[in-house]
């Protein structure tokens, strides 16, 4: 595979240093690969600067912006934004405030719970700007409170669990705004579970929405031919991502083991006023 468009460093929940995601992506052959970092762009320079020095491989400046739903949350994927721009990176402070509370709050709840744990220990695990719920679920694995990170969301920090808290509200819409100021492309990312997605997207075409995230993850072949369905439909570009923070724990989907077809990489640079050309 040669393209992912959907990586997560240290910038957010991430493992990896943008540098490091960068050297690993060379490693294993890809040509373009996209930071999205969730609420932040801090690894997009870092990233760029590495590519550049590596040679044959393209950074494409990304983020990943959370909102939420009454039925959940939902995520809008961000490609060549103006990672420099003043504008977008007060607009993605802003959203990373609420996380900070969010987070306190969280912890406050385990405490109750009889699960201390440590805010500057998680502060030490996030390392970038996005505090996320991976680093609580890092610090309660820690202490020895779960065994394995997945069992945080499922039984602690979940949406509908104890300690779940819920974050000051951004709306897709808001999010699709965002981007297109920053000169970006917005993207709806792994829409597969969305409930009632036609009509979401045409609010959001509205709003800008230019794509949406077809080649994911674990989609099989039907899924993936049912969202390129939907992008035919509302005429949207389609891109594709493993989704990959180096988490290391045996389930994840590897960088780079996505396959996303060439022709949606092609659409997406045009999109941009670019011109894509394989290495």
């Amino acid at each position: 595979m040669r393209f992912d468009l959907h990586l997560h460093t240290t910038g957010s929940d991430g493992r990896l240093t943008p540098s490091q995601m960068v050297a690993l992506a060379f490693e294993r052959g890809l040509e373009v690969i996209s930071i999205t970092d969730h609420d932040s762009i801090s690894g997009v320079g870092e990233a760029m600067a590495a590519a550049a020095e590596a040679g044959k491989m393209t950074v494409v400046p990304g983020v990943e912006i959370n909102t939420d739903l009454a039925t959940g949350e939902l995520h809008v994927l961000g490609y060549f934004i103006k990672h420099e721009d003043a504008e977008l990176a007060a607009s993605l402070a802003k959203i990373r405030e609420s996380r900070v509370g969010r987070a306190q709050k969280m912890l406050a709840k385990l405490n109750e719970m009889g699960m201390p744990v440590d805010w500057q220990r998680v502060l030490d695990l996030a390392r970038g700007e996005s505090i996320c719920r991976p680093h609580i679920a890092q610090a309660m694995l820690e202490k020895g409170y779960i065994s394995i990170e997945k069992e945080a969301f499922d039984k602690y920090i979940g949406r509908n669990c104890p300690a779940y808290v819920g974050r000051e509200k951004v709306g897709p819409v808001e999010a699709v705004r965002i981007i297109k100021k920053a000169g970006g492309i917005p993207v709806l990312a792994h829409p597969a579970d969305i409930a009632d997605v036609d009509n979401l997207i045409v609010e959001l075409k509205t709003a800008g929405l230019d794509g949406i995230e077809a080649y994911y993850d674990q989609y099989d072949s039907r899924t993936v031919s049912r969202i390129v369905g939907l992008a035919k439909r509302h005429d949207l570009l389609t891109t594709g991502g493993s989704d990959y923070h180096h988490f290391c724990d045996g389930r994840e989907t590897q960088l780079g083991s996505v396959d996303i077809p060439e022709s949606s990489i092609v659409k997406l640079f045009a999109a941009a006023g670019r011109v894509y050309r394989p290495a």
